[in-house]
Protein backbone atom coordinates (compact mmCIF):
# COMPACT_ATOMS: atom_id res chain seq x y z
CA UNK A 1 0.00 0.00 0.00
CA UNK A 2 1.21 3.39 -0.74
CA UNK A 3 0.75 6.37 2.00
CA UNK A 4 1.38 10.09 1.27
CA UNK A 5 1.79 11.66 4.58
CA UNK A 6 1.75 15.67 4.63
CA UNK A 7 3.49 17.18 7.66
CA UNK A 8 2.85 21.03 8.58
CA UNK A 9 4.14 21.93 12.03
CA UNK A 10 7.24 20.45 14.20
CA UNK A 11 4.51 18.63 16.15
CA UNK A 12 3.13 16.83 13.14
CA UNK A 13 6.60 15.54 12.23
CA UNK A 14 7.18 14.46 15.67
CA UNK A 15 3.91 12.81 16.05
CA UNK A 16 4.66 11.07 12.79
CA UNK A 17 7.90 9.70 13.53
CA UNK A 18 6.20 6.27 15.17
CA UNK A 19 3.43 6.11 12.51
CA UNK A 20 6.58 6.06 9.88
CA UNK A 21 8.24 3.57 11.82
CA UNK A 22 5.14 0.89 12.21
CA UNK A 23 3.94 1.37 8.61
CA UNK A 24 7.18 1.74 6.70
CA UNK A 25 7.75 -2.13 7.18
CA UNK A 26 4.90 -2.94 4.44
CA UNK A 27 4.10 0.35 3.09
CA UNK A 28 5.78 2.82 1.06
CA UNK A 29 5.43 6.18 2.55
CA UNK A 30 5.91 9.96 0.85
CA UNK A 31 5.97 12.66 3.71
CA UNK A 32 5.32 16.06 2.28
CA UNK A 33 5.93 19.59 4.25
CA UNK A 34 5.98 23.37 2.80
CA UNK A 35 9.13 25.63 3.52
CA UNK A 36 8.81 26.65 7.02
CA UNK A 37 11.91 27.58 9.02
CA UNK A 38 10.81 25.27 12.23
CA UNK A 39 10.24 22.53 10.34
CA UNK A 40 12.85 22.42 7.94
CA UNK A 41 15.62 22.38 11.03
CA UNK A 42 13.63 19.92 13.22
CA UNK A 43 13.37 17.84 10.18
CA UNK A 44 17.14 17.89 9.88
CA UNK A 45 17.85 17.71 13.36
CA UNK A 46 15.64 14.20 13.47
CA UNK A 47 17.46 13.11 10.40
CA UNK A 48 13.34 13.33 8.71
CA UNK A 49 13.19 13.23 5.19
CA UNK A 50 10.88 15.35 3.90
CA UNK A 51 9.69 16.51 0.55
CA UNK A 52 9.19 20.30 0.41
CA UNK A 53 6.30 21.51 -1.43
CA UNK A 54 4.99 25.07 -1.69
CA UNK A 55 5.62 27.62 1.09
CA UNK A 56 3.89 29.22 4.46
CA UNK A 57 2.26 31.73 3.68
CA UNK A 58 2.65 33.68 6.75
CA UNK A 59 -0.11 35.92 8.62
CA UNK A 60 -1.35 37.93 6.12
CA UNK A 61 -4.52 36.24 4.61
CA UNK A 62 -3.99 37.05 0.95
CA UNK A 63 -0.62 35.55 1.35
CA UNK A 64 -2.26 32.53 2.90
CA UNK A 65 -4.52 31.85 -0.04
CA UNK A 66 -2.01 32.19 -2.71
CA UNK A 67 0.94 30.05 -1.14
CA UNK A 68 -2.16 27.49 -0.46
CA UNK A 69 -3.48 27.68 -4.10
CA UNK A 70 0.21 27.77 -5.09
CA UNK A 71 1.19 24.32 -2.58
CA UNK A 72 -2.21 22.42 -3.72
CA UNK A 73 -1.38 22.76 -7.52
CA UNK A 74 2.34 21.47 -7.24
CA UNK A 75 1.59 18.94 -4.61
CA UNK A 76 -1.39 17.61 -7.20
CA UNK A 77 0.66 16.94 -9.59
CA UNK A 78 2.99 15.13 -7.48
CA UNK A 79 0.40 12.97 -5.52
CA UNK A 80 -1.16 11.70 -9.25
CA UNK A 81 2.20 10.43 -9.92
CA UNK A 82 3.02 8.86 -7.05
CA UNK A 83 -0.83 7.29 -6.55
CA UNK A 84 -1.53 6.71 -2.88
CA UNK A 85 -3.84 4.75 -1.57
CA UNK A 86 -4.63 6.35 1.81
CA UNK A 87 -3.92 9.93 2.90
CA UNK A 88 -2.85 10.89 6.42
CA UNK A 89 -2.66 14.66 7.75
CA UNK A 90 -3.28 16.60 11.08
CA UNK A 91 -5.90 18.93 9.62
CA UNK A 92 -4.13 20.11 6.09
CA UNK A 93 -6.17 21.86 3.98
CA UNK A 94 -4.18 21.12 0.63
CA UNK A 95 -4.25 17.18 1.43
CA UNK A 96 -7.78 17.51 2.61
CA UNK A 97 -8.71 18.93 -1.10
CA UNK A 98 -6.56 16.79 -2.97
CA UNK A 99 -7.82 13.74 -1.43
CA UNK A 100 -11.14 14.88 -2.19
CA UNK A 101 -10.66 15.95 -5.48
CA UNK A 102 -9.03 12.49 -6.59
CA UNK A 103 -11.29 10.42 -4.39
CA UNK A 104 -8.68 9.44 -1.98
CA UNK A 105 -8.69 7.99 1.79
CA UNK A 106 -7.95 10.49 4.10
CA UNK A 107 -7.50 10.18 7.70
CA UNK A 108 -6.33 12.81 10.07
CA UNK A 109 -5.58 13.39 13.72
CA UNK A 110 -6.44 16.60 15.54
CA UNK A 111 -6.48 18.02 18.96
CA UNK A 112 -7.18 21.82 17.84
CA UNK A 113 -10.57 22.26 17.02
CA UNK A 114 -9.66 25.88 18.52
CA UNK A 115 -8.77 25.94 15.10
CA UNK A 116 -12.03 27.36 13.28
CA UNK A 117 -10.97 27.92 9.71
CA UNK A 118 -8.49 24.71 9.25
CA UNK A 119 -11.50 22.24 10.63
CA UNK A 120 -13.80 24.42 8.31
CA UNK A 121 -11.36 23.63 5.28
CA UNK A 122 -10.63 19.67 6.36
CA UNK A 123 -13.34 18.15 8.87
CA UNK A 124 -16.17 17.80 6.10
CA UNK A 125 -13.48 16.26 3.63
CA UNK A 126 -12.18 13.63 5.85
CA UNK A 127 -13.11 10.04 6.29
CA UNK A 128 -12.18 9.49 10.05
CA UNK A 129 -10.60 11.79 12.60
CA UNK A 130 -8.55 10.30 15.74
CA UNK A 131 -8.77 13.04 18.67
CA UNK A 132 -7.69 12.59 22.21
CA UNK A 133 -10.76 11.43 24.29
CA UNK A 134 -10.85 14.79 26.61
CA UNK A 135 -12.25 16.32 23.57
CA UNK A 136 -15.87 15.91 23.04
CA UNK A 137 -16.59 14.84 19.82
CA UNK A 138 -19.29 17.67 19.53
CA UNK A 139 -16.35 20.16 19.15
CA UNK A 140 -15.20 18.50 15.63
CA UNK A 141 -18.93 17.22 14.33
CA UNK A 142 -20.21 20.76 14.40
CA UNK A 143 -17.75 21.07 11.68
CA UNK A 144 -19.40 18.68 8.88
CA UNK A 145 -17.90 15.13 10.34
CA UNK A 146 -20.37 12.68 11.60
CA UNK A 147 -19.49 11.75 15.42
CA UNK A 148 -19.14 7.75 14.40
CA UNK A 149 -16.61 8.41 12.01
CA UNK A 150 -14.42 10.17 15.16
CA UNK A 151 -12.32 7.91 16.81
CA UNK A 152 -10.86 9.27 20.60
CA UNK A 153 -8.22 7.61 22.13
CA UNK A 154 -7.62 7.94 25.97
CA UNK A 155 -4.19 10.03 25.44
CA UNK A 156 -3.08 13.43 24.42
CA UNK A 157 -0.33 13.81 21.77
CA UNK A 158 2.27 15.24 23.87
CA UNK A 159 2.49 11.50 25.40
CA UNK A 160 3.44 10.11 22.32
CA UNK A 161 6.03 12.89 21.04
CA UNK A 162 8.29 13.04 24.78
CA UNK A 163 9.14 9.57 23.66
CA UNK A 164 11.24 10.10 21.20
CA UNK A 165 15.36 9.33 21.82
CA UNK A 166 17.06 12.68 21.68
CA UNK A 167 21.02 12.95 21.53
CA UNK A 168 22.70 14.49 23.32
CA UNK A 169 25.34 16.02 20.96
CA UNK A 170 23.08 19.40 20.05
CA UNK A 171 24.46 22.59 21.92
CA UNK A 172 22.56 24.04 24.50
CA UNK A 173 21.54 27.82 24.75
CA UNK A 174 21.80 28.25 28.22
CA UNK A 175 25.09 29.02 30.21
CA UNK A 176 26.65 25.96 31.95
CA UNK A 177 26.59 26.84 35.61
CA UNK A 178 25.39 26.16 38.36
CA UNK A 179 22.13 28.93 37.65
CA UNK A 180 18.49 27.71 37.31
CA UNK A 181 17.51 27.41 33.71
CA UNK A 182 14.60 29.55 32.53
CA UNK A 183 12.75 28.70 29.50
CA UNK A 184 10.30 30.96 27.79
CA UNK A 185 8.20 29.66 24.42
CA UNK A 186 6.79 32.82 22.89
CA UNK A 187 2.79 32.27 20.99
CA UNK A 188 2.18 31.17 17.78
CA UNK A 189 1.61 34.73 16.02
CA UNK A 190 0.68 34.11 12.45
CA UNK A 191 -1.59 30.77 12.69
CA UNK A 192 -5.37 31.76 11.71
CA UNK A 193 -7.14 31.37 15.29
CA UNK A 194 -4.49 33.44 17.26
CA UNK A 195 -5.67 36.99 18.30
CA UNK A 196 -2.66 39.13 19.03
CA UNK A 197 -1.78 38.90 22.88
CA UNK A 198 -0.60 41.43 24.93
CA UNK A 199 0.72 39.36 27.60
CA UNK A 200 3.44 37.86 26.94
CA UNK A 201 6.10 41.09 26.87
CA UNK A 202 4.94 42.30 30.33
CA UNK A 203 6.02 38.60 31.63
CA UNK A 204 8.91 38.54 30.25
CA UNK A 205 9.68 41.63 31.20
CA UNK A 206 8.94 40.88 34.95
CA UNK A 207 10.80 37.50 34.85
CA UNK A 208 14.28 39.17 33.50
CA UNK A 209 13.88 41.76 36.14
CA UNK A 210 13.27 39.53 38.70
CA UNK A 211 15.60 36.59 37.64
CA UNK A 212 18.44 38.67 36.59
CA UNK A 213 20.98 35.70 38.46
CA UNK A 214 19.26 32.64 36.45
CA UNK A 215 19.57 31.58 32.60
CA UNK A 216 16.64 32.99 31.21
CA UNK A 217 16.18 31.76 27.53
CA UNK A 218 13.29 32.90 25.10
CA UNK A 219 12.49 31.23 22.56
CA UNK A 220 10.41 32.63 19.08
CA UNK A 221 9.20 32.01 16.33
CA UNK A 222 9.67 34.17 13.46
CA UNK A 223 12.43 37.24 12.67
CA UNK A 224 10.23 40.33 12.81
CA UNK A 225 8.86 39.01 15.91
CA UNK A 226 12.25 38.20 17.54
CA UNK A 227 13.05 41.48 16.61
CA UNK A 228 10.20 43.23 18.19
CA UNK A 229 10.63 40.97 21.80
CA UNK A 230 14.36 41.98 21.37
CA UNK A 231 13.51 46.01 21.01
CA UNK A 232 10.72 46.01 24.07
CA UNK A 233 12.67 44.56 26.86
CA UNK A 234 16.10 45.69 25.90
CA UNK A 235 18.08 42.48 26.04
CA UNK A 236 18.94 41.07 22.70
CA UNK A 237 21.15 38.41 23.83
CA UNK A 238 17.97 36.65 25.66
CA UNK A 239 15.96 35.96 22.30
CA UNK A 240 16.64 33.27 20.47
CA UNK A 241 15.02 31.28 17.17
CA UNK A 242 13.83 28.05 17.94
CA UNK A 243 16.44 25.91 16.23
CA UNK A 244 17.21 22.92 18.87
CA UNK A 245 14.58 19.76 19.20
CA UNK A 246 12.58 20.84 22.40
CA UNK A 247 12.51 17.36 24.21
CA UNK A 248 16.84 18.21 24.24
CA UNK A 249 15.98 21.99 25.69
CA UNK A 250 13.27 21.19 28.20
CA UNK A 251 15.65 18.29 29.46
CA UNK A 252 17.78 20.53 30.93
CA UNK A 253 15.30 22.90 32.06
CA UNK A 254 14.21 24.18 35.64
CA UNK A 255 10.91 25.74 34.88
CA UNK A 256 8.93 26.57 31.60
CA UNK A 257 6.53 29.52 30.78
CA UNK A 258 4.64 28.46 27.71
CA UNK A 259 2.27 29.86 25.72
CA UNK A 260 -0.32 26.94 26.50
CA UNK A 261 0.91 24.38 23.11
CA UNK A 262 2.63 21.95 22.36
CA UNK A 263 5.78 22.70 23.75
CA UNK A 264 3.79 23.24 27.15
CA UNK A 265 2.13 19.97 26.85
CA UNK A 266 5.35 18.35 26.38
CA UNK A 267 7.03 19.77 29.50
CA UNK A 268 3.83 19.46 31.44
CA UNK A 269 4.11 15.75 30.90
CA UNK A 270 8.22 15.05 31.36
CA UNK A 271 7.05 16.24 35.08
CA UNK A 272 9.05 19.81 34.66
CA UNK A 273 7.35 22.61 36.66
CA UNK A 274 5.34 24.44 33.78
CA UNK A 275 3.12 27.87 33.51
CA UNK A 276 0.90 28.91 30.71
CA UNK A 277 0.33 32.07 29.94
CA UNK A 278 -2.74 30.38 28.35
CA UNK A 279 -2.30 32.48 24.85
CA UNK A 280 -4.88 30.33 23.10
CA UNK A 281 -6.79 28.83 25.21
CA UNK A 282 -7.87 24.98 24.47
CA UNK A 283 -9.18 21.54 26.09
CA UNK A 284 -5.92 19.96 26.28
CA UNK A 285 -4.12 22.49 28.65
CA UNK A 286 -7.27 22.77 30.75
CA UNK A 287 -6.63 18.90 31.42
CA UNK A 288 -2.92 19.62 32.30
CA UNK A 289 -4.43 22.54 34.71
CA UNK A 290 -6.94 20.58 36.24
CA UNK A 291 -4.21 17.37 36.77
CA UNK A 292 -2.04 19.89 38.41
CA UNK A 293 0.66 19.68 35.65
CA UNK A 294 0.46 23.42 34.66
CA UNK A 295 -0.26 26.20 36.52
CA UNK A 296 -2.28 28.70 34.49
CA UNK A 297 -0.98 32.58 35.32
CA UNK A 298 -1.50 35.25 33.46
CA UNK A 299 -0.22 38.13 35.81
CA UNK A 300 3.54 38.86 35.58
CA UNK A 301 3.57 39.53 39.44
CA UNK A 302 2.07 36.01 40.37
CA UNK A 303 4.05 34.25 37.40
CA UNK A 304 7.45 35.99 39.42
CA UNK A 305 5.82 34.52 42.52
CA UNK A 306 4.93 31.12 40.88
CA UNK A 307 8.85 30.69 39.77
CA UNK A 308 10.31 31.27 43.09
CA UNK A 309 7.73 28.79 44.38
CA UNK A 310 8.90 26.50 41.93
CA UNK A 311 12.34 27.07 42.86
CA UNK A 312 12.19 26.55 46.62
CA UNK A 313 10.29 23.04 46.24
CA UNK A 314 10.93 19.38 44.92
CA UNK A 315 10.84 18.99 41.26
CA UNK A 316 10.19 15.23 42.31
CA UNK A 317 6.55 16.12 42.91
CA UNK A 318 5.90 17.70 39.24
CA UNK A 319 7.29 14.27 37.92
CA UNK A 320 5.25 12.52 40.60
CA UNK A 321 1.94 13.55 38.99
CA UNK A 322 2.93 13.54 35.75
CA UNK A 323 3.93 9.34 35.47
CA UNK A 324 0.44 9.12 37.47
CA UNK A 325 -1.11 10.87 34.42
CA UNK A 326 0.89 9.05 31.80
CA UNK A 327 0.17 5.83 32.95
CA UNK A 328 -3.63 5.55 32.35
CA UNK A 329 -2.89 6.95 28.78
CA UNK A 330 -2.82 4.63 25.60
CA UNK A 331 -0.44 4.24 22.64
CA UNK A 332 -2.93 6.28 19.56
CA UNK A 333 -0.39 5.12 17.35
CA UNK A 334 -1.55 1.65 17.92
CA UNK A 335 -4.88 2.25 17.45
CA UNK A 336 -4.48 4.38 14.36
CA UNK A 337 -2.71 1.37 12.62
CA UNK A 338 -5.05 -1.31 13.79
CA UNK A 339 -7.73 1.04 11.65
CA UNK A 340 -5.56 1.54 8.90
CA UNK A 341 -4.99 -1.93 8.25
CA UNK A 342 -9.11 -2.79 8.73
Amino acid sequence: MKIWIDILTPKQLLFSEPIIEKLSKKHEILCTSREYTEVQKLAKIRNFDLKYVGKYGGSDNNRKLSASIDRMSKLSRKIKMFLPDIVISFCSPEAARIAFGLGIKHVVFCDSPHANAVMRLTLPLVQKLFAPHIIPKKEFSKFGISEKNIISYKSIDASVTIKRKVGNEESLPFKINKRKNILIRVEEEESSYVSKSNKMIPIIKKITNDFKEENIVILGRYTKQIKNIQKRIGRKELVIKMSFDGKHLLNHTDVFIGSGGTMTAESALMGIPTISYNAVPNIIEDFLVKKKLIKRETNPDRVSKQIKKIFDSKKSVNQKRAKKVIEYMEDPIQKFVKVIKE
